[in-house]
């Protein structure tokens, strides 16, 4: 369901957001490109409405790093499709890239929010 009103309040993610969902996703098994992107969607209550220029890029770009893996297949609508996965790689810089996202949005947090204590209550 995409409203105008909807439309103005999804947020652009940030250059190198995408990887980390696309490889928070793909932990939960192989899926094509157009699933990565509903997953994200439906994941963020319709904030992020994943760009599939974007999403193609940035697929390509973690399976030439060989962060995920792709391999053809069937989709749910009997199209062919590229189904992509999780490789080892993959799971450490998960690990990694999640550590920096949860200290970057601490750090935001501090300075957003000076007067509040990591938990967010009054110093």
């Amino acid at each position: 369901m995409a409203t105008q009103e909807k439309s103005v309040d999804r947020i652009s993610l940030l250059q190198g957001t995408l990887d980390l969902l696309i490889l928070k996703n793909l932990v939960l098994g192989p899926c094509h490109g157009q699933g990565v992107a509903r997953l994200i969607q439906r994941q963020s209550e319709d904030v992020f409405l994943v760009d599939h220029g974007s999403l193609y890029v940035a697929l390509q770009r973690l399976e030439d790093k060989g962060w995920i893996r792709a391999k053809w297949g069937v989709s749910e609508n009997n199209r062919k499709a590229r189904f992509y996965s999780l490789t080892p790689k993959g799971r450490e810089q998960l690990v990694e890239k999640t550590d920096q996202w949860q200290r970057l949005t601490r750090a935001m947090g501090l300075i957003l929010n000076p007067g509040k204590g990591p938990q967010g209550e009054e110093a």
